[in-house]
């Protein structure tokens, strides 16, 4: 038994010594050239012959919490006017020609940036670039192209969020966590505002941040570094920048919180009721990367999944709650949020769910980090790390996602080892100081009684909650509308 027992050990550890060397291996491999061209725009390919594929993707450092007063949502209403017709492009002709090439693309916008990207046969690339390279400089709106469009974002509007309780709740939670920072204002943007924005707006927004200075256009897959340089000098190199961009993107710093701050959401669509607690955390920053992922380990300890220390102690051993989870997402340009929330048993009021919930927070403070927990999150996270580089559309997405939050293309080939090196001191001091109830938003998600009940209000001691269906995280920082 002993003999069997040493050699399952063995094997554990030589299998997850292989892993990590893979790991380290592949991210050290990573084939990855960058070059800026004359006017500013810079370029990445990452390498990938595996398949004859290619991603081709533009990622704008412009997102919606770089809009001005007034104009929230103008982000996102561009990212749809883009489909419109170029001066020598018909309105939808981009995506149907990528169709017809057997490829596939689409954009999103969020808060700290807007992304085009189409995935095609590796032959395909310059008919891409040639595309993309004309709406950066040419598109041509109408007023017919405004009306139509303003429409459509309106109803997605109505839809995703109007229409959803959690998407409300998140909205409310998130405004009330950035009392000055734009990041309190939702992506999608505020209705009244949206149904004023016009052809002024979206041109004046396109004008200022569609520039080859304010891009990245990232290759990942099938292709040669020379000559995607080739053909992004033909096709990027002679847009003219934007020589009135700002060289830093400086917006509204957010004060200290010197109040414990909560909201009470009732609506009588919600079937499940919990609370949902975030707290403004640190992000990742150039070079100085350990805090952040001090806390993606801590996000992980403490509710990371059914093996976490929330879900163990308040859903499997006091069966006080149905789920109990903690998120946190660190690529961010300002400052991030890191949450936690406790979906309770039904016919549990929220006043006990939030003190359970404190509780146990206060237990894990005490007790400190599980070593055996942190290494299962160790080999966890780099198993992950292999699975997102077979994927050459998430290498683009993992390197555009960073350029256009401040970071580095050495911050992120960095990364996987800095989150392995991270010490269960380091996980502890990050849970001090981020982790402070007094600087935090508690949120209540509750069913609206109806007029004739007078519904209960929380009393000092208690806390507010988030939407989101048992097992998934309510809506983070990582706020993103596809087209």
């Amino acid at each position: 038994m002993l003999n069997r027992l040493a050699a399952g050990a063995l094997t554990l550890a030589l299998t997850t010594s292989c892993l990590a060397t893979q790991v380290s291996a592949q991210g050290a491999s990573d084939q990855v050239t960058d070059f800026t061209l004359d006017n500013g725009m810079q370029v990445v390919v990452v390498e990938d012959h595996r398949a004859p594929v290619v991603v081709h993707m533009v990622w704008y450092r412009a997102g919606a919490a770089d809009e001005e007063p007034g104009v929230s949502g103008i982000a996102h209403f561009l990212e749809h006017l883009m489909f419109k017709a170029t001066d020598t492009m018909a309105s939808g002709e981009l995506s149907s020609t990528v169709a017809a090439n057997g490829g596939t693309d689409n954009a999103f916008t969020s808060q700290d940036q807007t992304a085009y990207h189409q995935r095609v046969a590796a032959d395909r690339l310059e008919l891409m670039m040639r595309m993309e390279s004309d709406r950066m400089q040419n598109l041509a709106l109408t007023e017919d192209d405004i009306a139509t469009e303003r429409d459509v974002i309106l109803e997605e509007r109505s839809q995703r969020t109007d229409s959803q309780p959690g998407a409300l709740f998140n909205e409310q939670m998130r405004a009330a966590q950035y009392l000055n920072h734009p990041y309190g204002i939702p992506v999608i943007g505020w209705r009244h505002e949206m149904e004023q924005l016009g052809l002024d707006e979206a041109n004046a927004w396109y004008e200022r941040y569609y520039a080859p200075n304010n891009a990245i256009l990232i290759v990942a897959g099938d292709v040669d570094p020379a000559q995607v340089k080739i053909l992004a000098e033909t096709y990027y190199g002679v847009i003219p920048p934007n020589l009135d961009l700002p060289a830093e993107r400086i917006r509204p710093a957010e004060p200290p919180q010197i109040a414990e701050r909560r909201v009470v959401f009732r609506d009588a669509r919600v079937a499940q009721p919990y609370v949902n607690r975030t707290y403004l955390a640190p992000e990742r920053d150039p070079g100085q990367q350990r805090e952040a992922a001090a806390l993606v380990m801590l996000a992980q300890l403490l509710g990371g999944g059914t093996t976490s220390y929330l879900y163990e102690n308040l859903v499997l051993d006091q069966q006080a709650a149905v789920y109990a989870a903690a998120y946190y997402t660190p690529t961010s340009l300002d400052d991030t949020t890191f949450g936690v929330y406790i979906v309770p048993r039904p016919g549990t009021d929220l006043d006990t769910a939030e003190a359970d919930l404190d509780a146990a927070i206060a237990g894990f403070m005490e007790e400190g980090v599980d070593e055996e927990a942190l290494e299962r999150i160790r080999m966890q996270i780099r198993a992950q790390d292999i699975y997102e580089r077979d994927d050459v559309a998430a290498m683009g997405q993992m390197y555009g996602r960073a350029l256009t939050s401040g970071l580095t293309i050495e911050d992120v080939q960095e990364w996987p080892e800095i989150l392995q090196q991270v010490t269960p001191e380091e996980i502890m001091a990050a849970a001090r100081k981020v982790l402070n109830r007094d600087r935090a938003v508690t949120g209540w998600m509750m069913p609206d009684p109806g007029p004739d009940v007078a519904p209960a209000t929380p009393d000092a001691a208690a806390e507010p909650a988030p939407e989101a269906a048992p097992g998934g995280a309510p809506e983070s920082d990582a706020e993103e509308i596809s087209q």
